[in-house]
């Protein structure tokens, strides 16, 4: 168990003299038992695929449930300012609002906004957040405060589902969302007020759509925009909107707002030393927390749903060993468990302790090999600071760290901004959509890289999207702007036509949207790989997802059958949505549509769209890239590893850290008749010449 010790210069911390346990404990109060439930969140990078449980906590963490509605909106922290953003909104085209997570500004600004009149004239007013589970509870929660339905006055817009009506005022969406709106309606005259929510997060999307709301702003002075987050570098945001260019302040058009949270103290504790497996390390303490801290909640903050799983199952095992406390309970969360088992109570507990492993899984690509993968690093001290809050929403509480003290000291201030560490690719398809021909002169909150836009315009050419002069290619490239999906899936549905399989490359994109389909537990480990063998297919990973979904359907979608066989049940129907949907953009570009039984045009098709992610084998065991020549491990999930022997030749859609996921097996020669402008070699001769010259 690692050994801590309260941090300094933080937030409010006092040492035990006692110093009778591993932990230092900022209080004398005797030691009592612990019947508090105990909740992991999943911190997966993704924005349309992973639960951050800041979202679930800023609805469902309530502690005025016991009053009404009305009495519970004039208790929020926002309440008391109300009166002034509404006249902010007057004065000003643009707020930036920063007030912190509870405050009340996600829920309660968009009501205010329609009961001051923003919406008479017929128009909305849009909210936007990165992720799909924050936009549907905080639509569910809006809706219920104003007494509607849901999807009539209060709606909500999320990729492959809408849930909104002619007459909704007020719409939440994800930013992908908008940013796609933009494409039909450039001047989003259907709104009269925009809020960017949850700006810090320095999404892709949200970056874009603050550069693209600049230039509507300009040609529409009636739009108001408001920028709000929690943890926000205000003068930055404030500077960008600024349209005033004169010394005359009285003209300013962008203004800052602070609003006041009800955070109480936090007591900050950092290991000793550095912990080599936060893993054991987070069991450890939270049982230690069980034992020996008086009752109340502990939160845990894991890099993905496995991890969550995996604690978990540590947890239930040591807790039961425990002797003379109370059981533990333990609840999971993350992005494809079902809302019934994502269960927190309206009041947590006394008081709230939160285990911070350090670490985040984000999206980030290689400049040297062009290839963007899942990583796990350190979180930023804003990051950390956030967490830790989460401690002290409704009273005091603490924060164990499992990291030294020096080791915070390191990390960066705040998270680098998508746009400059993850493939542009998607971005400027969306740039060129919208008519911004010289991406690089684009009015950027941040500059991407020069070197990752090269790569970029180098893959939508390589694609067929963009012809020599960067302009899109007509019918292509326009057809594939017009999917929500990046460059290279839209690439492989386009083409699915020409491969007679359209149906199966459907299917097979669909469920690419899922993360996790097969349910691996630690306890029933054998039992459920024996099962997914049964589904394994010889030509790889994609084969295998396209015999899952079959399977679904023909089992009637039945929850069971998920069950009995270690299936995402949820992340299954929510495939088959996204299949119907692509399906009718299938039709409405006039791809026929069409089924083969050969798994050979299947991958031939997907080498049409991932021509630039083929690897072959290397006799050290590993992967190597064919162009860059980069080395990957196979990502241990794949049922390539079931083989005896590994294929030589495989292509991959997907991959996280060092190891490639999502793999099937290829043939050489598939690649130059597919991609001959991509890859120098030419025949299968001059390959086999290439690879022997290699040794």
């Amino acid at each position: 168990m690692p050994e801590y010790h309260p941090g300094h210069g933080y937030r409010e911390q006092h040492a035990d003299p006692r110093n009778r346990f591993k932990f230092m404990r900022p209080d004398d109060t005797p030691d009592k038992v612990r019947s508090g439930p105990l909740i992991f969140e999943d911190r997966l990078s993704e924005p349309s695929g992973s639960t951050d449980l800041q979202d679930v906590l800023t609805v469902y963490n309530n502690p005025y449930a016991s009053l009404n509605i009305k009495q519970q909106r004039a208790r929020l922290p926002i309440y008391k300012n109300r009166d002034h953003i509404l006249y902010l909104c007057e004065k000003y085209r643009t707020i930036i609002i920063v007030g912190e997570t509870g405050c009340g500004k996600s829920t309660q600004i968009p009501q205010y906004l329609l009961e001051a009149g923003w919406t008479n004239d017929g128009r909305m007013i849009g909210i936007t957040q990165p992720r799909r589970v924050a936009v549907v509870t905080l639509a569910s929660r809006v809706a219920e405060e104003k007494g509607t339905i849901l999807g009539q006055d209060v709606g909500y817009t999320v990729r492959f589902d809408d849930v909104t009506d002619d007459q909704t005022k007020i719409k939440y969406m994800t930013d992908g969302i908008l940013l796609r709106e933009l494409l039909t309606d450039p001047l989003l005259s259907k709104y009269s007020v925009i809020m960017i929510d949850e700006a810090h997060e320095r999404t892709c999307n949200s970056d874009i759509l603050l550069g693209l709301l600049r230039k509507v702003l300009i040609v529409r002075p009636d739009l108001r925009i408001i920028v709000s987050s929690a943890t926000l570098d205000a003068e930055l945001f404030r500077d960008f909107f600024e349209l005033n260019e004169s010394s005359q302040s009285d003209l300013n058009t962008s203004c800052i707002m602070s609003v006041e949270g009800r955070t109480h103290p936090v007591a900050i504790y950092y290991t000793k030393t550095s912990v080599p497996n936060y893993i054991k390390a987070t069991v450890d303490t939270v049982l230690d927390i069980h034992k020996n801290e008086i009752p109340g909640d502990i939160l845990v903050f894991l890099t993905g749903q496995e991890e969550v799983i995996q604690v978990c199952e540590l947890l239930s095992d040591g807790s039961s060993n425990l002797r003379d406390v109370d059981k533990l309970w333990i609840v999971p969360c993350y992005g494809s468990l079902p809302p019934r088992e994502q269960v927190l109570s309206n009041n947590f507990s006394v008081p709230i302790e939160l285990v911070d492993c350090g670490f985040v899984k984000l999206r980030a690509m290689n400049s040297d090999n062009g290839i963007e993968t899942l990583m796990r690093l350190p979180i930023s001290k804003s990051s950390a600071e956030q967490r830790a809050g989460r401690a002290g929403r409704i009273r005091p509480g603490k924060a164990y760290r499992l990291y030294p003290e020096s080791q915070f000291e390191k990390l960066p201030e705040g998270t680098v901004p998508e746009i400059q560490r993850c493939h542009l690719a998607p971005v400027i398809l969306q740039l060129k959509a919208l008519g911004i021909q010289n991406v690089h002169k684009f009015h950027y909150l941040s500059r991407p890289p020069s070197w990752s836009m090269i790569t970029a315009l180098e893959l939508l050419y390589a694609l067929g999207a963009l012809d020599e002069k960067c302009m899109l290619t007509n019918p292509l490239g326009l057809r594939m702007s017009e999917f929500p999906l990046p460059p290279m899936h839209s690439k492989c549905l386009l083409t699915s036509g020409d491969f007679n399989c359209s149906e199966e490359i459907a299917t097979i994109i669909a469920m690419l949207q899922v993360q996790d389909v097969f349910m691996i537990p630690t306890r029933n480990r054998n039992k459920a790989e024996e099962i997914k063998r049964r589904f394994a297919a010889e030509e790889g990973d994609h084969i295998t997802l396209l015999n899952v979904y079959t399977m679904f359907i023909k089992n009637n979608k039945s929850r069971k059958w998920c069950s009995d066989h270690f299936l995402n049940y949820r992340g299954l129907c929510r495939a088959d949505n996204v299949r119907a949907q692509l399906v009718r953009l299938l039709q409405r570009f006039e791809v026929p549509l069409s089924s083969v039984r050969a798994a050979t045009k299947i991958i031939r098709c997907l080498i049409s769209g991932f021509f630039s992610q083929a690897a072959r084998y290397h006799y050290t065991g590993k992967y190597v890239t064919l162009k860059e020549e980069f080395s990957f491990n196979v990502y241990k999930g794949s049922v390539i590893m079931y083989k005896k022997d590994y294929p030589k030749w495989v292509i991959f859609t997907d991959a996280m850290q060092d190891s490639i996921r999502d793999v099937s097996v290829i043939e050489p020669h598939w690649l130059y008749e597919l991609a001959p402008h991509y890859y120098e070699f030419g025949t299968d001769n001059e390959v086999a010449r290439k690879r022997a010259r290699e040794g």
